[in-house]
């Protein structure tokens, strides 16, 4: 070996790499073998240990998720602040529901568009776009007003719009480069944890509610009633309004820069763009523990070594919309994005069906039910918040700590089997239950939505499809799961009073009738759940293989993680 060799191999060889990048480069460049090379690569990824690099994908990712259910949050206790600003107390119906399906409506444009997109282009390209689309439309909430030309509802209607489509693009982004970033052991577990920031959003948006409320009681106490509220306590709301929905803008301005230096997915490099030793040194840099995309002088060297090779000659289908129809047009591949996309629009109705009751359940618990200005919401945030952290939470880290053991199938199967049960007795049972029996009815099924169904609807869909068809087609999904929100918000919601006022009935009197509705869904998607298949412990590249029978990414991979199957073919 030269002197030259020797300097070299030295170099590249340390234990642990250094800060600039990582030798896991060089375990590359002596590889001559293009489907080998690609196999090492993809099990640096799959049976890496846990480190500080997942905890890092985890938490850039989760910071989006964290800011999305912050913001609808924010909005739905912000509504009640702007009620005494504009309406002494008493905001119309079809106002309230506006402005809160406003936000549904930009987010699935923001889920097909942006999931479309990060198949077309890269995810690398425009993760970090959605978030820059809801700090922008975030910002500009706060600063509108009212006047005798514009119509201040439809403004923040609009901005609520732009602010979703941000939101939606966040779905599908979020998901697949935690997927394709995970190792195989733990991808259930990273990709719940990043979905499980919404319960800290949820909380985050009722403290900082809370917060307000406390730091305004001297304006906002003395008004018993929404007409009682003066200039002094309609300025207070006015502003507690604005800055509650405004400081949803700062955790998107934390995980701003680490989205837009996040390099691209090896995977999507490797399986649509077929750069091999561009993924080869994305790949080392980012275990490294480092940020960005390798330098162009290390890719440089991996092209110009010795045993450098030309580009695959055997390549994946290319993505287009005839393959996209063609593929998912056979039912053997199309009821899996069918199961995914039925059993998210089922959830979501009920998810927001839950919502609809929340009303009831804070007046049970004797939250809801004061005149007083200061007193109304602090009670709706006190209780918003223990609702949240009773039922919601708990369940989002149940699902984590178990979907990488009793799989993502079970549990929702599971989960939409008890909340087939739980919504039936709400529904048939409604009046015979007490009122403890009800908040404990309610809780357990914000429980099981979260250890069940609404987890596992966002991390199956980030794992069963194909790599240059993974991200529209989890758009999709969310995208389907957000129309069932909207149709819940929406036609759902008005079922509630249904003719109570004609028949002389009370408030709310066909809440037994919508929560049966809701169980049907909940039945329906159990039959969904039954087309998905089980994602647990398998690679990426294996479910491929399985289930889209794409050959082509075994003979890629041969030898990989159950793989070798396809050797003696290559």
């Amino acid at each position: 070996m030269s002197i030259e060799k020797q300097e070299e191999h030295v170099v590249h060889k340390t234990a642990g790499g250094n800060a600039a990048f990582h030798n896991f480069i060089n375990d590359f460049a002596h590889i001559e073998d293009p489907l080998e090379r690609r196999r090492l690569a993809l099990q640096k990824i799959d049976e890496a240990a846990f480190g500080w690099y997942h905890v890092r994908a985890i938490m850039v990712a989760g910071v989006g998720f964290l800011t999305d259910s912050y913001d609808i949050f924010a909005i739905n206790l912000g509504v009640s602040m702007l009620s005494y600003v504009f309406w002494k107390g008493d905001m119309p119906n079809s106002t309230s529901t506006l402005l809160k399906v406003s936000t549904s409506v930009g987010t699935v444009i923001g889920q097909l568009g942006f999931g479309i997109m990060a198949d077309v282009v890269g995810r690398k390209k425009i993760y970090g776009l959605e978030l820059i689309i809801m700090i922008a439309a975030t910002i500009l909430q706060c600063t509108i007003g009212a006047a005798p030309g514009v119509s201040f509802v439809a403004v923040l209607t609009f901005y609520r719009i732009i602010m979703g489509i941000g939101i939606g693009g966040d779905y599908p982004l979020s998901s697949i480069i935690t997927s394709e970033f995970s190792t195989t052991k733990w991808r259930g577990a990273m990709m719940g944890a990043v979905f499980a920031n919404q319960a800290f959003g949820q909380i985050a948006a009722g403290i900082v509610a809370l917060i307000l409320v406390a730091a305004y009681k001297s304006e906002l106490i003395d008004a018993n009633s929404g007409a009682e509220c003066g200039a002094a306590c309609i300025k207070a709301c006015d502003q507690m309004w604005r800055i509650l929905v405004g400081l949803g803008c700062f955790p998107g301005l934390i995980a701003l820069y680490f989205r837009l230096t996040i390099p691209e997915s090896p995977r999507y490099t490797l399986d649509v763009e077929h750069g091999i030793n561009k993924a080869s040194a994305d790949i080392g840099k980012f275990t490294s523990g480092e940020h960005g995309n390798a330098d162009p002088e290390e890719i440089a060297r991996l092209e110009r070594a010795p045993t450098a090779v030309e580009q695959f000659e055997i390549a994946p289908p290319k993505a287009s919309f005839k393959d996209f129809c063609r593929h998912f047009g056979k039912w053997k591949y199309g009821k899996i994005l069918f199961g995914t996309a039925f059993s998210w629009f089922t959830v979501d109705v009920a998810f927001y069906g839950l919502n609809l009751n929340s009303a009831t359940i804070l007046q049970t618990i004797g939250y809801a039910s004061s005149k007083n200005v200061y007193h109304k919401l602090y009670n709706s945030a006190v209780g918003n918040l223990i609702l949240i952290c009773a039922g919601s939470l708990p369940g989002y880290w149940a699902s984590v700590a178990t979907m990488d053991i009793i799989g993502r199938k079970p549990i929702q199967l599971f989960g939409f089997f008890i909340l087939t049960v739980l919504f039936c007795i709400i529904g048939f049972a409604y009046h015979k239950l007490s009122d403890h029996g009800l908040l404990g009815l309610y809780i357990v099924c914000q429980f099981f939505q979260q250890f069940g169904p609404n987890v596992t609807t966002f991390i199956i869909p980030g794992e069963v499809f194909p790599t240059r068809y993974r991200s529209s087609a989890h758009g999709i999904s969310a995208a389907s799961g957000k129309i069932g929100a909207i149709i819940a918000q929406t036609a759902l919601g008005t079922l509630i009073d249904h003719n109570c006022a004609r028949d002389g009935k009370p408030k709310n009197c066909w809440l037994p009738h919508v929560m049966e509705i809701f169980a049907l869904f909940m039945l329906c998607g159990i039959f969904s759940t039954l087309l998905i298949p089980e994602t647990k412990r398998k690679t990426l590249e294996q479910i491929c293989e399985e289930y889209h029978d794409e050959v082509d990414q075994g003979k890629y991979a041969s030898g990989y993680s159950g793989a070798s199957s396809h050797t003696e073919t290559v």
